[in-house]
């Protein structure tokens, strides 16, 4: 009789150290999210890793799956089939699929970038320090991506005929190759890229931005599928809380940023990476002391009227069927 009370007693126990301990690990599970990188593990991309690193995410209740992205269709399509609930990418590019109507279920919550980085790169020796320079000569660019689809309406507007220029197309990895080697005279891309390009080079990298003429576009931009705005406010309001910590403490940290990307992703060189994210720090504070991440309604709206005159987009989009401002306080 003894004995089947100490067993009842001892059974009770362990069901009761069980209970606390479950309470103690943090009661309810944490929300698991997938989120897709702009392109690859790079420092623009390393806030993400920064936030579950530091323990931001986790902090929000967020166990997040950091997946390497490839650009706009590819992070576009993975976002609409819910492959992942949470992304990265170039917005300028995804407006103007929203625009065509081939991607419509996003919405952009936070602004890494405030301005478009989309540049003319060139070394040195070209001889090219302005956009009129470029007459005659050879650029390359990433087939079909918003740096190409932008050069037009930018050449326009620095006083250049675009059909002057000739445009080759090219893969986005083969690009700095290309200008080092001097098969091309400039490329177009993201002004990230250039201290690869110096490496690559061995040169010293001039840089025109085409921010100087298309002023209300913006960068990269984190994005998440719009239905889920509805369905669970709570958990966006909570990720991008904790994004946005990553990303001004990538911005304040680059050198330990670049360390946690490489840690994650050991592909990704310290180096480059810091020197991504030194590059982009002027264009993350929003203007006039705004919140970090945060969107002005009137230059999205601006944007897309750039955009629509160009003939990139037909006129109808709206800053509202992009953009959900309301999370960045």
């Amino acid at each position: 009789m003894i004995r089947r009370i100490a067993m009842t007693a001892l059974a009770a126990l362990v069901i009761t150290t069980g209970g606390c301990g479950d309470d103690s690990s943090g009661g309810e599970a944490n929300d698991k999210v997938t989120y897709v990188t702009a392109f690859g593990a790079v420092g623009r991309d390393a806030f993400i890793w920064v936030a579950k690193e530091k323990g931001y995410l986790a902090d929000a209740g967020i166990d997040v799956e950091i997946q390497k992205g490839a650009g706009n269709v590819q992070n576009l399509t993975i976002i609409k089939s819910g492959q992942a609930q949470f992304g990265a990418l170039d917005f300028t590019g995804a407006e103007i699929q929203a625009g065509l109507g081939k991607f419509t279920d996003w919405r952009a919550v936070a602004a890494v970038h405030q301005q478009t980085l989309v540049s003319i790169m060139t070394t040195a020796d070209t001889g090219i320090t302005k956009p009129t320079d470029l007459a005659g000569r050879t650029i390359a660019t990433a087939t079909g991506s918003v740096s190409e689809l932008l050069f037009p309406a930018y050449a326009k507007l620095a006083g250049l005929d675009p059909k002057s220029v000739k445009i080759q197309g090219a893969q986005t990895t083969a690009l700095n190759s290309l200008m080092a080697q001097r098969k091309v005279d400039a490329l177009s891309t993201f002004l990230l890229s250039q201290k690869a390009l110096e490496t690559a080079s061995k040169k010293p990298v001039v840089v025109l931005p085409y921010s100087q003429y298309l002023t209300d576009l913006f960068g990269n931009a984190v994005i998440v599928k719009a239905d889920l705005i509805g369905s669970n406010r709570d958990l966006v309001d909570r990720f991008v809380g904790a994004a946005m910590k990553g990303l001004q403490y990538t911005i304040d940290h680059p050198q330990e940023a670049a360390d946690i990307l490489h840690k994650a992703e050991p592909t990704a060189t310290t180096a480059a990476a810091i020197g991504e994210i030194e590059a982009m720090k002027p264009y993350v504070p929003a203007p006039g002391g705004g919140a970090l991440g945060s969107f002005d309604p009137k230059r999205v709206e601006a944007g897309i009227t750039e955009l629509t005159r160009n003939g990139l987009m037909p006129a109808g989009l709206t800053a509202d069927k992009v953009v959900d401002a309301s999370f960045i306080k």
